[in-house]
């Protein structure tokens, strides 16, 4: 086959993403805080970009004080302008705060370092630290201290250790008794199950420090706690030579322990929801007002902008990087005007769809999708999955995801209905059983074709997994 070189014109088509697209797509799926944060760093970025700061009131109030000083104050027909007037008394006063050796806090007397503000700062100890606090204070032999440390390295937040003896004797080069030692000192310290394997011997620990170390509950716990978890009362009664009241009694102990001792400890920060958009109830209706708290006004820098427009006397590289931030600016304003405008129309489709959920609650949320809402407003399907991803909406209701408003289609007695509010069902039907004799998913699949609704039992306990509710077995009491 011979090689041969060619030309040839190929007529195709492609989608490019533009950097202003990319933008646009980028700030759409941003949730409120992210945002705040990108606008923010665009501020320190972009010298185009200027805070807008709402000027009329402090306006106002500087032409009001600029009267009032340039009016003369009248006392005893003598004239005399108010910046005179107020001098002396000004004077008079760091005079006298100073003769007596008071200070007023702006000067330092001597040479006398004021301490940093970090040292009034506090912090909550973590669990390493009280750990860590336990260890210096016993009086162990240094390489069991030693090992101990390092065990303290491996316990996660919850209390358990994470690591085996073996791995143990071979990071920290000590032999097995120094290891099993170390191991046994940590989970003598507080809090009670700290440094366990597993759940049996983070509840036996407990139990001994409670005294119940060989009892029954004890046992209970090391032995047949799987049995004990799936409440086979009966069972377990005979096999321990005990009344089914006793099992019920050691039951009541274990349900007051910790599973998780380590979590009292945790340091990590709760992650507060700011609602994206609120829905507020007025007398005509619905209204939709978008969050812009915390979001810095952005309007593009007047002096940057005369600047730009001098011609012949910046230099071509300066000019080709203010026109690159201007450019980038403007992409910037008009995407963050097309992100409210797109999450508005989605909002506002939202409320036309579930206005009897707004109005009546969970039980009458109707099916939807993000195709529906995609059709609706003439926009792709990814472009509402944006919108709709880590946002939230605030209503008279609640706060809930954007995504709580999507769900599947179940046939009901009257049409169809959503998943989620059949959800809703199961969790109430189970609220509402006799715990002696819990329902099971089959029967709670003859209820809901008591009101004409046909649903399967493996999605009765689908919905009671994804709601974590256990099965029949374990809710009987």
């Amino acid at each position: 086959m011979a090689l041969e070189s060619r030309l040839e014109l190929r007529l195709s088509q492609k989608l490019v993403l533009t950097p202003q697209l990319q933008m646009a797509i980028k700030l759409l799926q941003m949730p409120q805080l992210e945002l705040q944060q990108a606008l923010t760093q665009e501020l320190v970025e972009n010298p185009f970009l200027e805070e807008t700061i709402d000027a009329t009131s402090a306006e106002e109030y500087t032409q009001e004080e600029k009267d009032s000083i340039e009016t003369p104050v009248e006392n005893d027909d003598i004239e005399m302008p108010l910046e005179r007037l107020m001098a002396p008394a000004i004077d008079d006063y760091f005079d006298e705060r100073s003769y007596d050796g008071r200070d007023l806090g702006y000067f330092n007397p001597g040479n006398v370092t004021q301490p940093s503000f970090e040292y009034f700062l506090s912090t909550a100890a973590d669990l390493y630290d009280h750990l860590i606090w336990q260890l210096r204070l016993s009086k162990e032999p240094e390489e069991v201290r030693g090992v101990a440390e390092i065990i303290i390295g491996n316990i996660d937040e919850s209390g358990y250790l994470t690591v085996s003896e073996g791995e143990l004797a071979e990071t920290s080069g000590a032999d097995g008794e120094t290891v099993r030692k170390a191991v046994l000192l940590i989970q003598s310290f507080d809090p009670p199950g700290i440094g366990a394997r597993d759940i049996r011997e983070c509840l036996h620990l407990q139990l001994r420090v409670l005294g119940h170390e060989g009892d029954l509950v004890d046992r209970l716990v090391l032995n047949s706690l799987d049995m004990l978890g799936k409440r086979k009362f009966s069972q377990l009664a005979k096999e321990y030579a005990v009344t089914v009241e006793d099992i019920m009694a050691a039951l009541k102990v274990i349900e007051g322990l910790d599973p998780k001792p380590g979590g009292n400890f945790s340091s990590s920060a709760a992650n507060y929801i700011i609602p994206d958009v609120y829905i507020v109830k007025t007398e005509s209706g619905y209204q939709i007002v978008l969050n812009d708290e915390g979001l810095p006004k952005l309007r593009i820098n007047s002096y940057y902008q005369k600047l730009l427009g001098q011609k012949g006397e910046i230099p071509k590289e300066d000019r080709q990087f203010l026109e690159d931030k201007m450019r980038s600016a403007v992409w910037l304003m008009k995407s963050l005007d097309q992100r409210n405008k797109t999450i508005y129309r989605v909002t506002e489709c939202i409320l036309t769809y579930q206005n009897d959920f707004f109005d009546q609650g969970v039980k009458f949320l109707k099916p939807l999708n993000l195709k529906d809402i995609a059709s609706e407003l003439s926009l792709h399907e990814s472009t509402i999955s944006r919108v709709t991803s880590n946002k939230y909406l605030s209503c008279p209701r609640g706060i809930y995801s954007f995504r709580f408003f999507f769900s599947n289609a179940i046939q009901g007695e009257f049409g169809e209905i959503s998943s989620t509010s059949v959800k809703d069902m199961v969790r109430k039907i189970i609220s509402e059983e006799n715990v002696a004799k819990p329902l099971s998913d089959m029967r709670i699949v003859d209820i809901f074709k008591n009101h004409n609704i046909t649903i399967a039992r493996r999605t009765i306990a689908k919905y009671r997994e994804e709601l974590k509710i256990p099965p029949q077995s374990q809710r009987k009491r």
